[in-house]
């Protein structure tokens, strides 16, 4: 069973003010017919964590996420709206039916021309999310680039017929095998066996590893980006926030001391946010059961806020 659940208003709360100062303030949770809109969809489900063997828990993610966005100070231009649409909540196993709620609300949120930002959840988010994208771009001709900061592929095969965490971009790839166009930031060879980087070249996808995708060598990443950049028309990022070195997010499914810092991260997505290319979010992986402090949830909230920020800039 899946199902569209309200947010939880309480969540949004923080430090009283009589101005719009603050995130809190500035959430509503109905999409208007009119004006610049970004819409907040949560994906409450791990089904995909558990099928791919790992730490179950990302289903209580969205609304962390959401209670450290709450008290950030706000400054986007007032006239852009931020609608909540709540959490689409998979109960028992079936993950494939919050897959098509996913990839409807998506479509149709791109067709209103409503910037969609989703928080996860697991990994396999991206399936859906992707699948909505891509059928939007399908009338309209136009070659979609994904980009996924990760530690991991992602490109694993199914395991019995059926889709996980693990598998979402090889998914999408079977699905769209004309219009599959994919970079990966951040690969850590020892969470990645051969047979993944052969099933990459197969998909003809890109990527950097960990020896590459250092702070250091901003100035080749920077080349990888734009050549990618040429080449589509539409980018969708997806941040998997495993890909971060667990000094910084400790609170995912597979941790790893080895990844990314932010730094690093915030300069591909100022990069990519003032591309114009850009036209759809994932943030996924944040499991709260094993996070420090809020740590990985605050940091899930800061992308969010940053890629937001820098996409919405005030024009001076």
């Amino acid at each position: 069973m899946t199902y569209l659940s309200p947010t939880d208003k309480s969540v949004w709360n923080g430090r009283p003010s009589q101005s719009q100062d603050y995130w809190y303030q500035a959430i509503s949770f109905e999409l208007d017919n009119e004006g610049k809109q970004v819409a907040l969809l949560g994906y409450c489900g791990d089904e995909g964590v558990k099928r791919n063997l790992g730490r179950p828990g990302a289903a209580e993610g969205p609304d962390h996420i959401r209670k450290m966005m709450a008290p950030m100070a706000y400054h986007l231009p007032k006239e852009l709206k931020i609608i909540d649409l709540g959490n689409i909540v998979t109960e028992n196993t079936d993950m494939e039916s919050s897959h098509d709620m996913i990839t409807k609300q998506v479509e149709g949120l791109l067709q209103r021309r409503v910037f969609p930002i989703l928080f996860g959840g697991g990994h396999d988010l991206a399936l859906a999310h992707g699948r909505g994208i891509l059928n939007y771009l399908k009338s309209k001709n136009e070659r979609l680039g994904i980009i996924n900061l990760d530690a991991h592929f992602d490109l694993r095969p199914k395991i019995d017929g059926k889709g996980h965490s693990g598998s979402p971009f090889q998914q999408l790839y079977e699905e769209f095998p004309d219009n599959f166009h994919y970079l990966c930031l951040g690969i850590q060879k020892a969470a990645n066996p051969p047979s993944l980087f052969d099933l990459a070249k197969s998909t003809k996808s890109q990527w950097l590893d960990m020896e590459e995708f250092r702070l250091d060598n901003w100035t080749y990443i920077a080349e990888v980006l734009q050549t990618f950049y040429k080449n589509v028309n539409k980018i969708y990022l997806s941040i998997d926030l495993d890909g971060f070195s667990s000094a910084f997010a400790p609170g995912v499914s597979a941790p790893s001391p080895m990844g990314f810092s932010p730094e690093l991260a915030f300069k591909v997505l100022d990069w990519l946010a003032l591309s114009g290319k850009l036209v759809s979010v994932d943030i996924v992986e944040l499991n709260p059961k094993y996070d420090k402090d809020m740590q990985t949830a605050r940091l899930a909230a800061r992308c969010a806020e940053f890629l937001l920020r820098k996409i919405f800039r005030k024009q001076s």
